[in-house]
């Protein structure tokens, strides 16, 4: 949703902010190059660190207005979901960058002191060897799949179930709140299982 921001342009802020190494002021150039490395390799981790906490509170927001979209009249119903998708997306692009530049100059402050402190000269040498190595960067490019292939079988194996315990909790919510307890949008992204009336 938002756009990198370039590594050359990190790098820069890092090695050029006159804060990085404040409460280690008798840091070795060798040691402090050696932090600037690994936040620099670690930057896109940290950019999708910092776009999530501000994402987090957006996907509640939305989680929230699905359920609602059920009053809007049906003929009206998808134009206002796209909009609130607008207006979602929107609050992103404008607030995401900013929050991202802002995190380059604490980045230094906080990750970089806490190396500097818990982490020798050496040990950092031999991070800054795994970190730049062909099989950390085979593993990070891979750490996606891995992730989609995860999630992909936890839902596929636990989806409906969950679902259909996600509507109960929903439907028995509404109902102590005195709100209609329509069928519920599914939490896990399943397609939620027809209700059927129990024999007596």
């Amino acid at each position: 949703m938002l756009k990198t921001v370039q590594a050359g342009l990190v790098a820069a802020a890092l090695l050029a902010s006159p804060i990085a190494f404040a409460q280690k002021a008798d840091s070795s150039p060798a040691k402090k190059d050696l932090i600037a490395r690994i936040l620099k390799l670690q930057q896109p981790a940290i950019e999708a660190l910092t776009i999530g906490v501000l994402s987090r509170p957006v996907n509640e927001l939305a989680a929230k207005a699905a359920p609602a979209l059920r009053n809007v009249p049906e003929a009206k119903r998808e134009a206002v979901a796209k909009q609130i998708d607008a207006d979602l997306r929107k609050f992103m692009d404008d607030n995401g960058p900013g929050l991202v530049d802002k995190g380059k100059v604490l980045v230094p402050q906080t990750m970089g002191v806490a190396l500097d402190e818990k982490f020798t000269e050496d040990e950092l040498k031999q991070l800054v060897a795994w970190l730049e190595s062909p099989v950390s960067k085979k593993f990070a490019e891979s750490a996606q799949d891995l992730q989609t292939i995860y999630t992909k079988k936890l839902i596929d194996d636990n989806g409906k179930q969950l679902d259909e315990k996600f509507t109960a909790l929903q439907q028995n919510v509404a109902k102590q709140l005195g709100m209609d307890g329509g069928p519920a949008a599914p939490a896990s992204g399943a397609k939620a299982a027809p209700k059927t009336t129990p024999k007596k």
